[in-house]
């Protein structure tokens, strides 16, 4: 089955988990949209990461 394509105008979004603001699909997502949670390469270096207790 292939995937369903997408127009321009018609691109999904989601919101960056880091900075908030959205961003759209882009081509090479199209394999693995379903786990992109960053906008950009800064954002995912910006990440918060999990604390380690004591």
């Amino acid at each position: 089955m292939k995937p369903k394509k997408f127009t321009k105008s018609n691109l999904p979004e989601k919101q960056c988990q880091v900075c908030g603001r959205p961003f759209s699909w882009r081509k090479k997502w199209a394999d693995c949209w379903e786990e992109v949670k960053y906008c950009s390469e800064r954002c995912r270096r910006r990440r918060q990461k999990p604390i380690d207790p004591l």
